[in-house]
């Protein structure tokens, strides 16, 4: 199944770009011309194909352990319908965990910040993805649905069926959408996700289902009193992929090797991203970007 998923994801491709065409000439018509702008646009393909490289790679190292630990299931669960639902539920719910830990876990941020790091918002916003996200350890999530007795390969369909379905919330052209907010993450949820504001920094952290968020405190809805200020709190400013994928990265370990001592230097590497942040940003807001 996730050969198949593969070959569909991959398929969809031509609709993926069709969309971020339109959306482009819809805005151009609009007269908005700051929606999007060419540099924007390529810096996101070329992080997309980064990451793509690097998740097919990593996948194929840790499938042996995915297989290891299913061995050792608590249960068998078939691939009927209802398996698949169960299975997609909860990889949603660990999809919130990881998404939360990493907007307050440093070494987690410092893959996941890449994606925020735009201060535009349209579509191919969602191709702008980590390649280090291996590195940070996103793979780890998943594995306790393999221990709780999902095949690896149905647990990597979903991964990628759950990212794919995020694709088509990374837009403006879709306004609020009524009740599907207390369900679904929508492009308003997400909006607000996106934004560096107070009011919005480190919530709405939705993969699929918006009731994680709800449940669990971190749901905010966007407000057209408080426009969203797309971007984090410490800009990157490159549109070299490759700049913008080590950023991070490269100012976390740089204040490593000034710390003194290990405590601090564990903080700097596993606390929240704001304890390393400059004095004047702290001051606006405890939170993370």
């Amino acid at each position: 199944m996730t050969f198949d998923v593969q070959l569909l994801l991959l398929a969809l491709a031509p609709l993926f770009l069709a969309c971020v065409l339109a959306e482009m000439i819809y805005w151009r018509r609009r007269g908005r011309t700051d929606i999007y702008s060419w540099p924007d646009t390529v810096c996101n393909a070329g992080l997309a194909l980064l990451h793509q490289g690097a998740d097919k790679l990593a996948w194929l190292l840790v499938l042996p352990l995915y297989q290891l630990v299913y061995q050792h299931r608590l249960f068998q669960f078939d691939q009927s319908w209802g398996s698949l639902l169960l299975l997609f539920l909860g990889q949603d719910f660990l999809y919130y965990w990881f998404h939360r830990a990493s907007h307050r876990v440093r070494w987690l941020w410092a893959a996941h910040s890449v994606h925020h790091s735009s201060t535009r918002m349209n579509l191919s916003t969602a191709f702008r993805q980590s390649l280090f996200y291996p590195l940070a350890g996103m793979w780890a999530f998943w594995l306790p649905l393999a221990w709780l007795g999902f095949a690896p390969q149905l647990v990597i369909a979903i991964v990628l069926i759950n990212l794919a379905c995020q694709f088509f919330v990374h837009t403006q052209s879709i306004p609020r959408l009524g009740w599907l907010e207390y369900v679904f993450n929508t492009p308003s949820i997400h909006r607000s996700h996106h934004a560096k504001n107070p009011r919005y920094i480190d919530r709405n952290y939705a993969g699929v289902l918006v009731i994680w968020d709800r449940l669990f405190g971190s749901f905010v809805e966007e407000s057209a009193a408080e426009p969203c200020d797309y971007g984090t709190v410490k800009p990157v400013p490159s549109v070299n992929p490759w700049t913008v994928s080590i950023s991070e990265w490269r100012d976390m370990l740089h204040e490593v090797r000034a710390a003194r001592g290990w405590r601090q230097r564990l903080q700097l590497l596993f606390g929240p991203p704001e304890d390393a942040r400059p004095a004047s940003a702290t001051d606006r807001t405890p939170q993370s970007r």
